[in-house]
């Protein structure tokens, strides 16, 4: 991948994106460290790349159908090709964000969408604020475009509820500095 920022299989990392192809480059390693249940939290602008960021997530993933914006349909399920590998279900919530009581759960199970949510990475495009409750890990990426060019910056988090750390993430005791629970407490 051409740019400035170093995509690496960590917890957060920041990347310039020169080229569309860089934005589905930085897609496919982030889409190499997804498990069945993540949740997969796409913001920024309109035009910033989360639909080109989602593409490059299910080739990691290798998931069937083209990965187009599902603004008018809310989601679409990209089953596995892979036997035992987990789908992908491509979610935007723009049309629900004019809707502030909206249940993002709800609305996803009302669809029928043919695939249990815990068996699948949802990707959600719009969803900050809302698709953090579908999963007890998820990866924030926030993408911008950098005014006068094509090319964009990406900032990603992974963010885990106690005692499931993220895949690519260091464990907790690396985080503390290989301290202890007991150690971490005390300190």
């Amino acid at each position: 991948m051409s740019g400035s920022g170093a995509v690496t299989e960590a917890e957060s990392g920041i990347a310039t994106l020169p080229r569309v192809e860089d934005t589905v480059a930085l897609g496919s390693r982030l889409g190499g460290q997804l498990r069945a249940g993540d949740v997969v939290v796409l913001s920024g602008p309109l035009g910033a790349g989360k639909t080109v960021l989602a593409k490059g997530i299910a080739t990691a993933m290798d998931v069937d159908g083209p990965v187009t914006s599902p603004t008018f349909v809310l989601a679409r399920v990209h089953p596995a090709r892979r036997t035992g590998a987990p789908a992908m279900i491509h979610v935007d919530v723009y049309r629900l964000l004019e809707h502030t009581g909206a249940d993002l759960l709800d609305e996803l199970e009302s669809l029928d969408l043919d695939t249990e949510l815990d068996d699948a990475v949802v990707v959600v495009e719009w969803g900050e604020g809302l698709a953090e409750r579908l999963s007890d890990r998820h990866l924030d990426v926030r993408l911008e475009r950098i005014s006068n060019s094509e090319a964009r910056t990406a900032t990603w988090q992974w963010s885990c509820r106690a005692g499931d750390d993220a895949v690519g993430a260091p464990p907790a005791a690396a985080r503390r500095g290989g301290r202890s629970d007991e150690e971490e407490q005390r300190t």
